[in-house]
Order: structure tokens, then sequence, then C-alpha cells
């Protein structure tokens, strides 16, 4: 997991995304940002394409079979019975050959565009006409008419049970039912019980397979031989696309939480070079999944940056909304690189080498460094690893020092910072730091100005000089020059 994740709240984010997936382990597939555009374009080609109903529900289906076929394959491995094992073996891959024809047939009938999914259905249509899978498919079918044909006998007497060939006999339980279907009023209550296929056998279940084996030793000679020679049936790429495709599925599912709520997502432009970043009505994914799910209106901001810009000052009243923007930030750009649509109606991101984030921390006793040390330390490791294409988040820090102090370090840091010409946010206090340049752009949380201690969560471009707030309660309790002057007797 990247050093940022949780500070970002991606964490959170990832764990929502995959769960009830566990066995699938898709979190590598979250850690790992992408650094190359043109890969990036090939996974939102596969998203747009996987978006549309038709292909979504025919590889939703290709999963569910695999997910049939590999709940088989590991019940055979809990078992203690030879016989039962193979036969559930046999069933494996059987599923497994049904699920592969229904998916091509499927993938046939549906309007591909993205180059992997057109990949993937030339590469199935050779798969299923090679003579592995002919041969693989001819096999289990042989197997399982074979098996199905097995009839035989159990005649007990007292605690003796005798296993013989099915000779003809008659049915009595046909017999039974013709007999007292005359005494039937209507449609009677049905007592059946469904028995699962993979409930273990107990010693007389085993006893008696272990003698119809004997009866037919051809056929389970057979089955034998296939399962030795079919251990290693399931192909390689089916294997990965298995696994990979949920990368896709989990987070299209996802998405779908939100924007049953009305919130948007969108594909946004990759920047390689450019550092003219913006976004048009984004949200914090980990906070908007909270507030979805209180039925509580989730606020959407908008941020841009042009020409020679490239760092956001954030400042206003505490528990704003600066923190939240900042993690926005920083989940868009992660979220950009792995290819996957981010929240919001437009979107233009950079794709950065590293992503930093420096947020607040407990003391270390262990380090043996005081809060200020400890930040600078961290800072220090930061900017010496950083290069023109990163990305640093910078939350309140300098908090545990003097205000003459911490605006002298904080624009040392600053200046580290624009010499590097790399983007930023930095969520501060400092007031000072908002007009240190052309590349430094100032952001201010707002209030409703009517009520003040109403927080609007809205960040929005303003001078950060640090009066706002104080004006608003201000005028909230009538206290501005103006009005207390008309209070004053002349």
């Amino acid at each position: 997991m990247p050093g940022y994740f949780r500070d970002l709240h991606l964490d959170q984010i990832v764990a929502a995304v995959t769960v009830g997936r566990e066995h699938y382990d898709l979190a590598p597939f979250f850690h790992a940002p992408l650094h190359d555009p043109a890969t990036i374009r090939y996974r939102q080609d596969i998203f747009r394409d996987l978006e549309r109903e038709p292909l979504f529900r025919c590889v939703r289906g290709f999963a569910e079979g695999m997910q049939t076929m590999r709940e088989r394959l590991d019940s055979a491995r809990t078992l203690h019975e030879h016989y039962q094992k193979q036969r559930l073996f046999l069933d494996a891959v059987a599923t497994y050959c049904a699920t592969l024809n229904a998916f091509q047939s499927a993938l046939a009938a549906v309007e591909l565009r993205a180059q992997g999914w057109l990949a993937l259905r030339r590469f199935l249509a050779d798969y299923l006409a090679s003579a592995a899978f002919i041969a693989l498919q001819r096999e289990t079918r042989e197997c399982e008419q074979a098996l199905d044909g097995i009839h035989y006998c159990l005649l007990i007497k007292g605690d003796r049970i005798t296993v013989r060939r099915y000779d003809a006999e008659a049915d009595y339980g046909a017999d039974i039912e013709r007999t007292f279907a005359r005494f039937r009023h209507g449609a009677g209550k049905d007592h059946l019980v469904e028995f699962s296929d993979v409930l273990p056998m107990n010693h007389i279940e085993g006893a008696v397979l272990e003698r119809v084996a004997k009866l037919f030793p051809d056929v389970f000679g057979a089955l034998d031989a296939y399962c030795t020679r079919k251990a290693e049936f399931l192909e390689p790429t089916i294997a990965a696309f298995d696994r990979e495709v949920q990368f896709y599925l989990s987070y299209l599912e996802y998405m779908r939480t939100f924007r049953r709520a009305g919130l948007a997502f969108c594909y946004p432009e990759i920047a390689a070079s450019a550092k003219d970043v913006r976004s048009i009505r984004g949200y914090d994914l980990a906070l908007a999944a909270r507030l979805v799910a209180e039925k509580v209106e989730v606020v959407r901001n908008d941020f841009h940056l042009n020409g020679p810009e490239r760092i956001f000052v954030v400042s206003g009243p505490n528990q704003g909304g600066k923190t939240t923007f900042a993690r926005t930030f920083g989940q868009m750009h992660h979220l950009a690189s792995l290819g996957c649509p981010v929240p919001g109606t437009e979107a233009r991101l950079f794709l950065f080498d590293r992503l930093f984030t420096h947020f607040e921390r407990e003391e270390d006793v262990a380090t043996l460094r005081g809060k200020l040390e400890d930040e600078l330390v961290r800072v220090r490791t930061i900017l010496d690893q950083a290069t023109p294409n990163s990305i640093i988040i910078l939350n309140e820090m300098l908090t545990s020092t003097t205000l003459h102090d911490a605006i002298l370090l904080g624009r040392r840091i600053m200046e580290r910072i624009v010499a590097l010409d790399l983007l930023c946010v930095c969520v501060t206090f400092l007031v000072e730091l908002a007009s240190l340049g052309p590349s430094t752009v100032s952001l201010v949380s707002t209030v409703d100005p009517d009520n003040p201690a109403r927080r609007t969560f809205r960040i929005i471009r303003a001078p950060a000089d640090g009066l706002s707030h104080a004006v608003a309660i201000a005028r909230k309790y009538r206290l501005t020059q103006p009005e207390i002057l008309e209070r004053i007797p002349s």
C-alpha cells in the first residue's frame, strides 16, 4: 500500500470497492498507479465498454460461472472420499467449458470498441476452436455420460447392505406413487429436502461408492485417468482475465451507488507534461460514501490551475472542508492514474511520478524527537525525493511552533516547492503563504454569511486575508464599524 493511502482515505475506498471479493486479491491493482498515458487510456476504454449494460451482464455471467467452478474445486480439496472428489472435479471442468461457451456466444453479440475487449474476443474464439479445448469438452462429456449411465441396486437386510448391478428390477417407488395417486386432493405440500452434492460422505456412503466402483471398473478407471490428465485444465490467460476483470467490475459496481444518489463520474484527460489541471464538481469519495448512506447532501467543488500556477494554498475557518478538498485532489489523481473514472463531471489531471502527503501525526516517543522536529524531518524527506513531476499534499503543518517561526519555516518550505515546479496542495492557517508569487493560488473555505457558524464546505478562489470569517461573525452580531457607529449617540 502506498504511504499516502491512509492520509487520503484511499484505504477506505479500496476496502469498500473490494468487499466480498477478497479471494481475488484485488488490492494490488488499486495500489499500483500507472505511469504510461497509453496504458491509462487503454483501461479507460475497457471501462467505457463495460459500462454498457449488455457487456456488463455478459462479463458478470462469466464471472459467476467461474466462481461456481472455483467453489467446486475448493470443495473437492476438502473432501476425503476419492471418487467424490473426482466427481466434483469433473463437474468443475464441465462448468468451465459451459461458462466459456456461453461467454463466447454472448461476447459475439455485443458491440465492442476497446482494444482490450476486441483482443479478448479473438483470443477466446481461437482458444475454443483449439484441439486442446475441443478434446477437453469431448472427454468431459464422455466421462459425464458414462457416470450418468451407471445403475445399481442396494439390497438391505438388517445391518447388511449388498451392492450389485441393476438388472431390470421393478421400481417400487413408481408403484407406490401410482397406488396413492388416487387419494391425492390438490397439490400437497412439498416436504422434499435438497441435499448438496458437496456434503462429505459418511462411512456407509463411502463404502457403497467403493463397491459401485468395483462393479464398474472401466468407468471409474477412465475417471481416474481423466482427472490425472486434466489436472491443469485451466488456461492461464482465462485465469488471469477472471481475476483482472474483477478490478473493473468491482469499481463500476461501487460507482453505481453514487450515481443512484445523483453524483457524477467522468473519464479524466491525462496530462503527462502540462500542469494545467482542473476539475468540475469533484468530491471526496470516502466522505461521500458515508454521506450517501446517511442521505446527506454531498458538497462538490471545482478547481483549476493555469499557466504558471502550481500550488493551492487553502485557508479558512476550522472544519470548513479544507482537508476534504486536499484529499479530493489526491484521490482524483491516484484514481486517474489507475485508469478509473473519477468523481465529477469533467477533469484534466496530471500523471505524477510520485505522490507525497504530510498530515499531522502523533508524537512517536521512540524517535526521541519533538513534534516540530519530526514534522521538519518528514518534510525534508519528501522534498529530497520529490521531482518536478511529483505531487505534494501538505495538511496543517507547523502548528506546534510560534506564529513567527511557522511563517519563517513555511516560507522556506514553499520556496523549495516553488523551485521544484511541482503540483502542491497546502492546507494551512498561515495566510502569508498564499501570496508568495504567481505559482501560488489562494483558496478559501466559506461560511454562510447569514450564519457564520454554519460551514458551506465550498472552496473558492479568494484572497487569504484571514478576515472573511471574522467579518461574517461581526455582521451576524451587528458589530461592523457602520453598525457600531449607528448606535453611538452623536
